[in-house]
């Protein structure tokens, strides 16, 4: 039975507020019944698990709840190999080491590949001067101990500006990333510039500085491309833009990458787990075009899924990254 304005009105307060109050136990009981999903990781992968838990949850009606957390690829994994999350968004493929806590821990996932990221360099719009730098003197940026720290020290044509940096954190899958593709080992970074595991953090760094260079996930930049400028990449071949035709025609290299959601395979077994999971890799191209990444091609999200179907557990990186390979082959290994 439900109480109405007029009939609150002729309840005395006290009444009248148990009354709302009973009104109100069915849905709040209903939702803290209502079963989980909870999600956590990469701030790169976030925006495509964000879109596919916003419809998810519409279609469904607020049946089932998903949680998505950030707290980078690392952070992500070591929640997710404590049991603790069921599924992890990742940036990169799982390493060895936390392939070993998760078997410590009894934790087998389910490795699915789901878009193409181009790891973007950014700078503000107000820089007129760097519309494409070399791997090399990116390497000479970011390595450890780098005395880099002025624009005109990374090429002598470039203006006497300060160099402000702006990355990711330890914990995050494209530092990881990045490291390994530019300075050639994973983790080796200078430790001076303004780190965060939130993107959107540095997006704001990074378009409020003139001599701001920074480094993150496509779709940041795609989103806020009245805030940043990107810069091309020349791996030896001439400068490239980070673009859909150049992710999958392979020349935007070398950061270029898959990004993947890992699912724990006891959580795989509960009703709502699976329906999301269905749910992601069924609508997978129209999802991932929303939260402006690439999509894998339509037929890989149909592996993709039947994949996920027969629980087939494991890496196919074998603790590596996954750094140099062609689209193709980078399919090919992700679709074993």
């Amino acid at each position: 039975m439900f109480t109405t304005t007029k009939s609150y009105a002729r309840l005395g307060v006290a009444a009248a507020v148990a009354a709302l109050s009973a009104s109100l136990i069915p849905a709040a009981f209903s939702q803290q019944r209502a079963p989980v999903v909870r999600i956590d990781g990469s701030s790169t992968v976030y925006p495509v698990t964000e879109v596919a838990a916003e419809q998810f949850q519409k279609a469904q009606g607020g049946k089932i709840r998903v949680t998505v957390g950030i707290s980078g690829t690392g952070g992500g994994f070591k929640k997710f190999c404590r049991g603790e999350t069921d599924i992890s968004n990742a940036s990169r493929p799982i390493l060895a080491q936390e392939m070993e806590i998760c078997k410590q821990n009894k934790v087998q996932y389910i490795e699915l590949p789901i878009a193409y990221d181009a790891l973007t360099v950014v700078v503000s719009p107000q820089n007129n001067w760097a519309s494409s730098l070399t791997v090399a003197e990116l390497k000479k940026v970011w390595e450890p101990g780098s005395q880099i720290n002025n624009w005109n020290q990374i090429r002598p044509s470039f203006p006497n500006l300060p160099l402000k940096l702006f990355g990711p954190g330890a914990d995050s899958g494209t530092f990881d990333y990045f490291t390994e593709a530019i300075v050639g080992k994973a983790k080796s970074s200078r430790k001076d510039y303004t780190a965060s595991e939130d993107d959107n953090v540095l997006v704001q760094g990074v378009s409020r500085e003139r001599a701001a260079l920074g480094y993150f996930g496509y779709a940041y930049y795609v989103e806020n491309k009245n805030k940043l400028k990107a810069v091309a990449i020349d791996n030896g071949k001439g400068p490239v833009m980070p673009s859909e035709k150049t992710v999958l025609n392979g020349t935007y290299q070398p950061l270029s990458r898959p990004i993947f959601i890992y699912v724990n395979a006891n959580s795989a077994k509960r009703p709502e787990v699976r329906q999301f999971v269905s749910y992601y890799l069924s609508n997978g191209p129209a999802i991932v075009r929303k939260a402006k990444y690439v999509p894998l091609p339509s037929s890989a999200y149909k592996t993709v899924l039947a994949r996920f179907n027969k629980n087939q557990v494991g890496t196919a990186f074998g603790g590596k990254e996954a750094i140099g390979l062609k689209m193709d082959d980078l399919l090919k290994r992700s679709l074993q």
